[in-house]
């Protein structure tokens, strides 16, 4: 989808349709899935209480692109 987009400018809400689908059928799958759910809840709830004991905020991880 990003190289789509990217390779389309602004005509890529028209020209990246199929990319588009593709991408939310994929992120949907991963959000109704219960355990990675688990996975994302306990590792936020993680970070919150080292925030907490803390107070230093832990960087972002940057995702890099598959492009």
């Amino acid at each position: 989808f990003t190289k789509c987009c990217q390779e389309t400018g602004l005509l890529m809400v028209v020209k990246c349709r199929q990319e588009n689908t593709a991408l939310k059928d994929c992120l949907v799958g991963y959000y109704s899935d219960p355990s990675f759910y688990e996975e994302c809840k306990t590792e936020y709830l993680k970070q919150r209480e080292e925030y907490r004991a803390t107070g230093i905020k832990k960087k972002r991880q940057k995702l890099t692109s598959n492009v």
